[in-house]
């Protein structure tokens, strides 16, 4: 039962900050615009999480274990927020699956359960924003952003 009770913590820890996530990012978008280049969009991103008193780390390094090895040929995440959730940022008119495809890669790699693509180069952000899972309860990978 005590186990259950920390996974449910932990979801709903991940939950708290990819709202936070959106919420900043609904804010950027509305300042900044589209077509600027991603890697704006991650500066001004990192610095609205950090002012709402998240942890950010940007360009964080994923390695790859494999046969008792750790290669550093991995990825890098764009954002890791709060140490539990990857944000993988574009700057594209329209998500594609090889996109989902990347983060769901580096979640399994980092062992973190939750991911956020976000492009904003979509006029409406609402429809540049995939919420990846890797292991979440059922119930949690149904709700929808």
């Amino acid at each position: 039962m005590h186990r259950a009770r920390v996974a449910t913590d932990a979801t709903v820890r991940e939950n708290q900050i990819a709202k936070q996530i959106l919420d900043a990012a609904l804010r950027v978008h509305t300042a900044l615009g589209r077509r600027l280049l991603e890697s704006v969009y991650e500066v001004i991103l990192a610095h609205e999480l950090r002012k709402a008193g998240l942890s950010v780390a940007r360009q964080e390094p994923i390695s790859i274990s494999y046969d008792g090895l750790k290669f550093d040929e991995g990825f890098r995440a764009d954002l890791l927020v709060g140490n539990c959730v990857i944000v993988e940022l574009k700057s594209v008119q329209a998500l594609n699956s090889v996109h989902a495809k990347q983060v769901l890669t580096q979640l399994r790699l980092a062992n973190r359960r939750l991911g956020l693509l976000i492009s904003f180069g979509e006029e409406h952000l609402k429809n540049g924003i995939k919420r990846i899972a890797n292991g979440l309860p059922e119930a949690v990978e149904e709700v929808s952003l």
